[in-house]
């Protein structure tokens, strides 16, 4: 008789932890700090999982998945819409901590999610910099826009804010490629990323840190992962349009401002967007399949560890 699979399953809140064993039943809390993390990690690690599940909700999980993967658990970091689509497909409505965490262990059993790989502590620090980056530019382009609306007695303090907002920003940038050239291999592949058109620090940085698979998987993949390949929407005779959907929002979102940029001086990809607008394709798609095409770029750039060359477009 095989053993039986373990898995567990983990709902996060800022306070507290909910934990519940499948298929065996047991279900305990802990506090969401250190020693309530020692604790889970105490009581979980006799069981020898298969994986422990737990959801992403931005930070509220870090501290139990850093301790987690340091005490060798097998640990897989979920979409939390992935369990809630699987939840309801499996005839659950209801929502408790409980709940949320047997759904969470169900779906391991279930899907049988891949491992996840966690970044190393200077890698996460490349993250949060870019999020906060990130912040401060929404930040300046409120202030900018309140500048054009306001009377110019009180344009000053905007302005301070402004000039605070920018040395920060300058701040950040500096930690981010003093980070960077601590380590030859990421010094190594920053450079080689900004080898190829319409590729900025912010762009090469987002990819290092929320894309670790660029160069691993094959053009198809690395598209699907980013969230920019076309999903068919099909049924007997009926063809809907080809959407987007999921991957990583944040790739995401940087890459489509680089590409703002890129398909006005980009040598491959500003004649491929202007092809295909003149050939009556929405602008939005246009952009998405230049978005597609950069990303392959930079994924066969990585993958055979070469720097940019226009014939590889």
């Amino acid at each position: 008789m095989e053993p039986q699979e373990i898995n567990v399953g983990i709902d996060t809140s800022s306070k507290q932890l909910d934990i519940y064993v499948r298929p065996t039943g047991q279900f305990f809390s802990v506090a969401n700090d250190k020693n309530g993390i020692k604790d889970a990690i105490k009581q979980l690690q006799p069981l020898k999982p298969q994986r422990v599940l737990i959801e992403s909700t931005g930070r509220l999980e870090l501290q139990f998945v850093c301790a987690a993967d340091k005490a060798g658990l097998p640990i897989v970091v979920c979409n939390p819409s992935q369990i809630r689509s699987f939840a309801k497909s499996a005839g659950r409505l209801a929502k408790t901590d409980k709940l949320d965490a047997m759904d969470i262990a169900h779906f391991g059993e279930a899907m049988k999610p891949r491992l996840s790989t966690l970044k190393t502590e200077k890698l996460r620090e490349i993250s949060d910099l870019l999020t906060v980056r990130s912040q401060y530019l929404e930040m300046s382009t409120m202030q900018k826009n309140r500048l054009q609306r306001m009377p110019k007695s009180v344009h000053k303090p905007i302005q301070t804010i402004l000039s605070t907002i920018k040395k920060e920003l300058q701040s950040i940038d500096k930690k981010l490629d003093k980070l960077v050239n601590s380590v030859s291999e990421w010094r190594q592949r920053r450079d080689l990323l900004l080898s190829a058109k319409g590729v900025g620090n912010v762009l090469a940085y987002t990819l290092m840190s929320e894309l670790p698979e660029l160069g691993k998987l094959n053009r198809k993949e690395i598209a699907a992962l980013v969230g920019v390949a076309p999903m068919n929407r099909d049924s007997g005779s009926f063809q809907g349009k080809r959407y987007i959907r999921g991957g990583r929002h944040r790739v995401r979102t940087v890459l489509f401002v680089s590409i703002m940029s890129a398909i006005q001086h980009h040598p491959k990809l500003k004649p491929m967007y202007k092809r295909l607008v003149d050939a009556g394709k929405p602008k939005k798609i246009a952009l998405i399949a230049c978005m597609r095409k950069q990303i392959t770029i930079l994924n066969t750039m990585v993958k055979n560890n070469t720097y940019w060359d226009e014939s590889m477009a």
